[in-house]
């Protein structure tokens, strides 16, 4: 018995005769000096008492020891027979996760004999050992199947050398090796009514005619009123046919409400309403578009009619045609394979240039950022905001980290020999320490807060005016003051010069500036072979008029002769996948520029003929870059959405971490083949 010790009130209680002993000899001491035969008579019965003491403990030791294993051994019988008729399956296992043991009721739920040790994963293969890994202290959830059921685990760590040396009786001297707790709850019909319940719930929609005036606007008044019917009957009746209550709200918005139950079902058909409205024809040259936007999950009625809201915001962003489900915090797309469609009224542009002005007006300065690794057209749209600024005698400045050498040139021209201040362009660090309340931050480029230049300079202000013609996705820039997102335009820069167009007519711009403006169209557009339109040119003939000089351009945008070579290296070892795919790799140790050769590089690989989109991935500053390009039937911002990126129809790209080239083409090639196996790629 010498692993057991006793502790607590226990001790105390056998150890009180000694403790005794001592206030005695104490006592003893004082008779002494009082009266030394009173002493001497007292030690003799104190030594006596100790002698009692000493031989009743000893004696009576081997009984009490055995009293508190008789104890312990009914008190474990009596929990071990409770645990084995507990009507809820429970076990546990050893810290290999086999079966130590099982009560009754887990052994009849899993036909298992009780003496069963093999892995809890024989029998439940969602308990992995990377699932059992990560019980703990506290209950770790998780689900299981067994046979037609549905059963809720629920593991638990047990320290049993823990629960030993907090006992108020007893410890062990050895401790004893953890084991896990498993307990099973069936949560099938629990499941079946939650299923049930989340089925009736209402789901809100929007559905949007994206081009209604540009189609209706045109026809006469007879046409004019029979589309109309004709596309409230085609709207009402494909929601119908789910039970959904359809009101319009204005001429050519809808709002929506059907059971949650119908949602994968129109998923599945992928919103054919999309493709039944294009066919509505009455005199209109034109397909009519919708867009849709859904949202669920949101907790509260509230709160998914706000989803479905962002969501159908979302839609119009990415250009219309097409359904945007937010449930919650996912979004998934739907549609969205024709082209965007150029917007031919310019009155958008001109109110967006005049809210810019009364925000510029209302804050003391401006500090104006794109993407990442700055390109000629983000960063010709900031210096786009800083003439506006300079119009109404308030400070800009650009917030640019690093240049390439493609676009050092356009940065040198702003330079205090030409007349600009010297703070004009900044890094991230001034710019957070420049920023107060009184300033308003632009973001040129791009709408995904984590892209920008500074991210940390978002989440420090609520005074932030976004321009951008990409493509909006599930990360975005939250509550701007501004929003101008045309997913139609070629570039920023078109958007920027047709803003400083009706900004104010007094607006002076220098060539140096409109060069820089000029060259992100350019750049953007390919040399205005992809993705221009009438307002591109318009917005390019205006710059021509401002100052802007081909020449001078087309110098600023020239080229060593090492990426030269290694854009010609790209092309000369890319691979063809499918047949129409290319997909090559840029190396960039001695390139200064690489995403720039990249992206140039893709656009080379589609004047291969029977190449309909390219893919150019680039290790660089411990990211994968993809640059994708496409002319007109595949839509490679659909492929870069799935990677996690965005873009354009035709032009689109992702940055991907924590992987490496051949891992990120694998990737690729797997989104392609999955695309085409549901359809979504044609080729």
């Amino acid at each position: 018995m010498d692993q057991l010790q006793y502790r607590g009130k226990l001790r105390f209680y056998l150890q009180l005769p000694f403790y005794m002993v001592i206030v005695f000899v104490i006592g003893n001491i004082v008779l002494y000096m009082l009266d030394p035969k009173l002493g001497v008579a007292t030690s003799i019965c104190i030594v006596i008492y100790t002698t009692i003491s000493i031989l009743l403990y000893r004696n009576n030791q081997k009984k009490l020891e055995d009293e508190i294993i008789n104890f312990a051994v009914r008190y474990g019988t009596v929990q071990k027979r409770m645990l084995n008729q507990f009507e809820v399956p429970y076990a546990l296992l050893d810290s290999t996760h086999r079966f130590v043991w099982m009560n009754e009721a887990f052994s009849d739920l899993t036909g298992r004999d009780r003496t069963y040790q093999k892995s809890v994963t024989s029998i439940f293969k969602e308990l992995t050992k990377e699932v059992l890994d990560r019980a703990d202290d506290d209950f770790f959830v998780t689900k299981v199947h067994l046979g037609n059921s549905v059963f809720e685990a629920r593991l638990q760590k047990l320290y049993f050398d823990d629960d030993l040396q907090t006992n108020e009786l007893i410890t062990l001297n050895e401790g004893i090796s953890t084991m896990t707790a498993l307990t099973l709850f069936d949560v099938t019909e629990l499941l079946a009514v939650k299923g049930e319940v989340e089925d009736l719930q209402m789901v809100p929609a929007y559905v949007y005619v994206d081009n209604f005036e540009e189609t209706v606007d045109a026809l006469e008044d007879v046409k004019r009123s029979l589309l109309l019917a004709v596309l409230d009957r085609a709207v009402n009746k494909y929601f119908q046919k789910y039970d959904g209550i359809v009101r319009k709200i204005e001429k050519d918005k809808y709002f929506v409400v059907f059971q949650h139950r119908f949602l994968r079902q129109m998923e599945e058909s992928k919103f054919a309403l999309l493709e039944e409205v294009k066919s509505i024809k009455v005199g209109n040259d034109n397909d009519i578009t919708l867009s849709i936007g859904i949202g669920l999950n949101g907790n509260s009625y509230v709160k998914n009619s706000e989803f479905a809201r962002a969501a159908i915001n979302i839609a119009l962003g990415r250009g219309g045609a097409q359904a945007v489900v937010k449930n919650n915090q996912e979004v998934s797309y739907y549609g969205s394979h024709g082209k965007e469609v150029e917007k031919n009224t310019r009155v958008k542009a001109r109110v967006k240039a005049q809210a810019l002005r009364e925000m510029i007006a209302s804050h003391d300065n401006v500090l104006v950022m794109g993407h990442s690794l700055a390109d000629a057209d983000a960063f010709g749209a900031a210096v786009g905001v800083c003439i506006a600024a300079r119009n109404q005698d308030k400070k800009a400045q650009i917030v640019l980290n690093s240049i390439t050498s493609s676009l050092r040139p356009l940065v040198e021209q702003f330079s205090e020999e030409n007349g600009y201040p010297a703070d004009m362009i900044i890094n991230s660090e001034a710019a957070i320490s420049l920023l107060t309340t009184r300033t308003l931050v632009m973001v040129v480029d791009t709408n995904r807060p984590n892209y920008t230049d500074c991210p940390k300079l978002l989440e420090m202000t609520d005074n932030i005016v976004v321009f951008d013609h990409h493509r909006q996705g599930a990360e975005q820039i939250e509550g701007p003051l501004l929003s101008y997102i045309e997913p139609y335009a070629s570039s920023t820069c078109e958007m920027i010069a047709e803003t400083l167009h009706y900004y104010s007519d007094d607006i002076q711009i220098k060539p140096t500036e409109a060069d820089t403006i000029y060259a992100g169209i350019l750049i953007d557009t390919n040399n205005f072979m992809t993705k221009t339109g009438v307002r591109t040119f318009e917005a390019a003939a205006y710059l021509r008029r401002c100052g802007a000089d081909v020449a001078r351009v087309r110098k600023l945008l020239r080229e060593d002769m090492r990426t030269y070579k290694a854009r010609a290296e790209i092309v000369r070892h890319a691979e063809v996948y499918r047949n129409v795919f290319a997909i090559s790799v840029c190396e960039s140790t001695d390139l200064e520029s690489p995403t720039v050769v990249s992206a140039q590089a893709a656009n080379e690989l589609l004047n291969i003929v029977g190449i309909k989109a390219s893919f150019v991935l680039t290790a660089y500053n411990n990211k994968i870059y993809v640059s994708s390009r496409s002319i007109d039937e595949i839509d490679v911002q659909l492929i870069m959405e799935r990677l996690g990126g965005g873009g354009h129809l035709h032009i689109a790209g992702t940055q991907i971490e924590n992987s490496t080239v051949p891992e990120v083409k694998h990737r690729i090639q797997d989104v392609i083949d999955k695309m085409i196996d549901e359809g979504e790629i044609s080729i």
